[in-house]
């Protein structure tokens, strides 16, 4: 039995192929490519049955030959603080999303791979081996699910519950970055999900070859995991320093694209009580970031069963951010979110391992049954 294709997370160009593909009229083709867009990027459709204004004989042919499944939600959890997390299925493999409600936004962190390569020692998904890459729709689906079950279609309306994403997620964007390109491009275009690039954050732990081209091709506003000032220590905490050191880092942030007072570069810093949090590391940080225009948010680390590290005391934190506000950085201190649930920054980890080729397809299939239908 053929797998039917997924529109979500197809370009305009390859939805029009995959339109002409199934025997679509060229001379329609457009307008097709059009109205599908539209309802599946602006009013959130889960099947072509809600496609009212698309001819019967159209609607029964996209039912036999395409699909608009999201990832199968395994787990939904609520914090207390009304922070949510998903634990998703897709294509036989598990990955987790986060929303993050605040006062003036709604955040959804959205991951990348399942598992990761990185190995950094105070995340959660780094302990989990790496799995595989996302694919656009997997990515996309994590804001679908989201979208869905907070009520927050159409993507249009006033009040949107979900205004930022990062790319915060499992795994490291920039190694998954041609499916994680063409996933943004479609968050980002202002005919579809039509969020801002200023509302949209790519975060990388310091693939320094991929940030230029991150910014050429994606545009989208950058954050770094830097975490240390001083090589001997990010080499252990970040490994991927061991390849790229800060100073290549750092320059690579100095020239990326776009960057300006108005876009800031996000450094991201977790606290690690006598790693890292010394007044003279945050001394050394003012000085390692100077001429780059930045915001430093300075995070609580968040710990999970056998983490090797232990949070800075409150008081440290504190006196570490003065120092940092005082040389005219923005230092805010992240509030823990989502603890109870293990979603709070670098909790993020699920069970999958690696299938065979053959058991990935049958997984999918079995998936794709289970969403039929009747």
């Amino acid at each position: 039995m053929t797998i039917p294709t997924n529109l979500l997370g197809l370009s305009p160009a390859e939805m029009k192929t995959a339109l002409l593909d199934a025997g679509v009229e060229s001379k329609s083709v457009s307008m097709r490519v059009k109205q599908l867009w539209n309802w599946i990027y602006v009013h959130g459709a889960r099947d072509f049955a809600q496609m009212t204004n698309l001819a019967k004989d159209f609607r029964a042919l996209l039912e036999g030959k395409f699909t608009l499944a999201r990832p199968q939600i395994v787990t939904e959890q609520i914090s207390n603080d009304g922070t949510r997390k998903w634990l998703l299925r897709s294509g036989g493999q598990e990955f987790e999303t986060v929303y993050i409600p605040e006062s003036d936004r709604g955040t959804l962190c959205v991951s990348s791979q399942v598992g990761c390569t990185l190995n950094c020692r105070f995340c959660h998904t780094g302990t989990q081996k790496m799995v595989r890459n996302l694919t656009p729709d997997e990515i996309l689906g994590q804001l679908f699910v989201a979208r869905d079950s907070l009520g927050d279609w159409p993507s249009t309306a006033p009040g949107r519950k979900v205004t930022n994403i990062v790319m915060m997620g499992m795994g490291e964007p920039l190694y998954n970055f041609d499916n994680v390109k063409a996933a943004l491009a479609i968050v980002m275009d202002g005919d579809g999900l039509a969020l801002s690039k200023r509302r949209v954050t790519l975060s990388t732990a310091g693939v320094v070859p991929m940030i230029q081209r991150a910014g050429d091709e994606i545009g989208s506003s950058l954050a770094i995991s830097l975490h240390a000032v001083r090589d001997e220590v990010r080499d252990v905490i970040v490994p991927i320093n061991k390849k790229y050191k800060i100073a290549e880092l750092l320059d690579a942030c100095r020239a990326y694209p776009g960057a300006s007072n108005a876009r800031r570069i996000t450094f991201e810093y977790v606290m690690l009580k006598g790693v890292n949090d010394s007044l003279t590391d945050a001394k050394a940080l003012v000085k390692l970031l100077k001429g780059i225009p930045a915001k430093i948010n300075l995070i609580p680390f968040n710990p999970w069963p056998g983490a090797p590290y232990e949070c800075s005391d409150w008081e440290q934190i504190e006196k570490f951010a003065e120092v940092v506000n005082r040389a005219g950085y923005a230092s805010p201190v992240r509030t823990p979110r989502g603890r109870d649930i293990m979603a709070a920054c670098g909790q993020l980890k699920s069970e999958s391992v690696k299938l065979k080729a053959k058991d990935r397809i049958a997984e999918m299939e079995a998936s794709r049954l289970a969403q039929m239908p009747g």
